[in-house]
């Protein structure tokens, strides 16, 4: 996962609101988003190489995704998945808190990761970069592959135009086609604003689109979670390549 806008608490009827989008390389294996066999309470997508998921919800309310700390220079082929960091606070009982805790004295050596996790009362955002345990808010944020909020050009107008639909949407229904627009956008930035990450400036332009098109990887899957006390939306658009549409899932609970 490699998009995260969300409001936690801004909203008079959802807690959470989240528009992701998933870039991954078009060859590796994906399941699309359903509950689990070995954990039927588990709504998420799957991956098929590691086991592992990106994003995820359970019916007694518990929030779950990831992104990758992009940091080239710094990759262990070895190390152990990231997805299992979501999938492990899905099915555990631990708090968010609690889990982060636990996660953090662990120090086992994943790769550079950004985590999202929360319930139906809190949310909390942790990274393995500099190893600060947070609790959010009430706001509206971004998350890509830097830190929680870094000033990225799809960070930056991705957190201005989702404070913008939410604005301008009245009903008690979310303006899915909005959103999906949104996460759809594949407009470039300018040089001048991108992050310097490691890697070429080509692929600094290539990265910087909220949806990203190239011939072997890209925008996978595009989802969208509502959260209120009483209920959640879990929809997925999905992709075998760019801009062709695989599945469509909506789910409510």
């Amino acid at each position: 996962m490699c998009l995260l806008l969300f409001s936690w608490k801004k909203n008079a009827d959802h807690d959470l609101i989240l528009a992701a989008n998933r870039d991954e390389f078009y060859e590796r294996p994906t399941a699309k988003a359903g509950y689990w066999a070995a954990h039927p309470n588990l709504l998420a997508g799957r991956d098929l190489v590691a086991g592992g998921t990106w994003i995820g919800v359970t019916k007694s309310g518990r929030f779950a995704a990831l992104t990758n700390y992009r940091d080239p220079k710094n990759i262990d082929p070895k190390a152990p998945s990231r997805g299992q960091l979501t999938t492990d606070y899905l099915i555990s009982e631990l708090s968010p808190k609690d889990y982060l805790s636990k996660l953090k004295d662990e120090k086992k050596p994943y790769n550079g990761f950004n985590l999202l996790i929360g319930d139906a009362d809190s949310l909390f955002y942790y990274n393995n970069i500099n190893y600060n345990i947070k609790e959010l808010l009430p706001g509206t944020y971004g998350l890509s592959n830097g830190l929680l909020n870094d000033n990225w050009p799809k960070v930056t107008s991705g957190k201005n135009e989702l404070r913008q639909i939410l604005e301008e949407e009245n009903s008690k229904e979310l303006a899915l086609a909005a959103l999906f627009k949104m996460l759809e956008n594949p407009q470039q930035a300018e040089d001048s604003t991108l992050p310097k990450t490691g890697v070429s400036i080509e692929w600094e332009r290539t990265l910087s689109p909220l949806f990203i098109a190239t011939d072997k990887y890209g925008t996978r899957c595009s989802t969208i979670i509502t959260k209120s006390k009483n209920k959640v939306q879990f929809v997925e658009k999905s992709y075998e390549t760019p801009y062709q549409e695989k599945a469509f899932i909506k789910i409510n609970f």
